[in-house]
C-alpha cells in the first residue's frame, strides 16, 4: 500500500498544545518548536503504524505546504472568511520542518489536495486503485472513488468510496457548499435537500442537468456563469 498523507492538518495541531480533559490552557500555543516537532512526528508515526498493521505499507508520500491559490483568482470571496484569522506562531517553522525532515511534496498555485489528487489519479493507474489510500481529514477528497483514511480519534476509520458515491458526493457538495472555504451558492439547502433533489439521478449526464437547473432557477441569466464558478472552486485538479 502507498499511502498519500495531506499533512497540512497535522502540521496545523502540532502547533496546538495538548489539553487533559477538563483543563484550561492560558496559552493554547506551543512557544518551543521541539514540542510542535514532537507531537507532530508522534501522530504521524502513529497513523503509518496502525495502517501497516493491516495493510502492510510499501511507501509514504507526504504533503503539505503548498503556496499560491488558483481559485482566489476566480473569486476573491474564496476563504475570505479566513482574513485577519490569528495562526499559530510556529505554524511556518513547522510547514518547513515538514518539507526539509518528510521530504514533502509542495507546490505553487495549487493546493495541496489537488497535489495529493493528481498523484493518486496517476497510482491508480499504475499500481491499482486498492494500492493507494489518501490520508486525510479533508471530505473533498470523498468526490474520488478511493480508498480514505479518516484519522480523528472520534472516527479512525478507511472510507471505501465507490464511483456512485463519489459522484453523488461531489454533487451534493455543490449544493451544501464548503463553509470552511467561504463556498455557498445555495444557503440553507444541505444533504436532506441534496439527497431528495438528485433521488432520481444516476449518471454523470443527470447529476449535471439536475444541477444546472438548480443554478438557472435561483441565478437566471447567471446560470452558467455561477455553475462554471462553483464546479472549477470545489472540483479538486487531477491533471
Amino acid at each position: 500500500m502507498v499511502l498519500l498523507i495531506d499533512a497540512d492538518s497535522l502540521v496545523f495541531a502540532s502547533c496546538y498544545r495538548t489539553r487533559n480533559e477538563g483543563e484550561v490552557l492560558e496559552d493554547i500555543y506551543y512557544r518551543n518548536i521541539e514540542d510542535s516537532i514532537s507531537k507532530f512526528d508522534e501522530q504521524f508515526m502513529k497513523i503509518v503504524n496502525d495502517l501497516d498493521e493491516i495493510y502492510n505499507v510499501k511507501e509514504v508520500k507526504t504533503f503539505n505546504g503548498s503556496k499560491g491559490n488558483f481559485r482566489k483568482k476566480i473569486t476573491p470571496t474564496y476563504k475570505a472568511n479566513r482574513k485577519g484569522q490569528e495562526l499559530p506562531p510556529l505554524l511556518h517553522q513547522m510547514h518547513q520542518y515538514v518539507k526539509d525532515n518528510y521530504n514533502s511534496i509542495y507546490g505553487y498555485g495549487l493546493e495541496t489536495d489537488d497535489l495529493v489528487a493528481q498523484y493518486w489519479y496517476r497510482l491508480k493507474h499504475d499500481i491499482g486503485r486498492d494500492s493507494v489510500m489518501i490520508v486525510s481529514l479533508d471530505k473533498d477528497y470523498r468526490q474520488f472513488p478511493a480508498l480514505i483514511y479518516n484519522y480523528h480519534y472520534n472516527h479512525r476509520e478507511v472510507l471505501d468510496i465507490t464511483p456512485d458515491e463519489a459522484l453523488y458526493n461531489f454533487y451534493e457538495q455543490m449544493i451544501i457548499g464548503d463553509v470552511s472555504d467561504n463556498v455557498n451558492f445555495f444557503f440553507g439547502c444541505g444533504s436532506v435537500f441534496a439527497k431528495k433533489y438528485f433521488k432520481n439521478c444516476q449518471t454523470k449526464y443527470q447529476y449535471t442537468k439536475k444541477m444546472f437547473q438548480l443554478f438557472k432557477e435561483k441565478y437566471k441569466s447567471k446560470a452558467r456563469e455561477k455553475y462554471i464558478e462553483c464546479y472549477n472552486l470545489l472540483k479538486l485538479r487531477t491533471q
